[in-house]
């Protein structure tokens, strides 16, 4: 069980908050991803020529920028996680929202990009079970018409 619940205006309200977060952390993880490629080339590079002196100033330099970049990405994720909702894709920029439907929980679903929440999907769904949030299903004991998430 989440610790808190969203509705969906509630949702929406972190939206500019976390965009600005899911930008610096997929920001860092392409910086990593090039870094890790750089080292690993010069790697490569003394591996064939075998017996070069690597570059052990640029190599330290890559590191400590690639340690740095770590740091912050873990930090720009747990500034959104902090909230109580769940970065589940930060190559897509996926957000979850715990919510109740019916007495269950579920998520709403957010992808960057989209300008509102319009999806929700059961846990164990994932991404390619999302549904429009008109399509809630009915649930005999509440009453017709009354809203089930807002």
């Amino acid at each position: 069980m989440a610790e808190k619940y969203f509705n969906r205006h509630q949702a929406e309200d972190l939206l500019p908050m976390i965009v600005n977060h899911l930008d610096e952390a997929r920001r860092h993880k392409r910086r990593i991803e090039e870094l890790e490629g750089e080292l690993s080339r010069a790697t490569a590079r003394v591996l064939m020529v075998g017996g070069s002196i690597p570059p052990y100033a640029e190599l330290a330099i890559n590191k400590a920028e690639r340690e740095k970049s770590q740091s912050q990405l873990i930090e720009a994720v747990r500034r959104i996680q902090e909230t109580g909702c769940l970065v589940k894709d930060l190559d897509v920029g996926l957000v979850d929202f715990p919510t109740l439907l019916n007495d269950e929980e579920v998520y709403l679903c957010w992808k960057l990009g989209e300008e509102r929440i319009r999806f929700w999907h059961r846990i164990d769904e994932g991404f390619a079970g999302r549904k429009p949030l008109q399509e809630i299903p009915p649930r005999e004991d509440l009453p017709p018409g009354k809203p089930r998430v807002q």
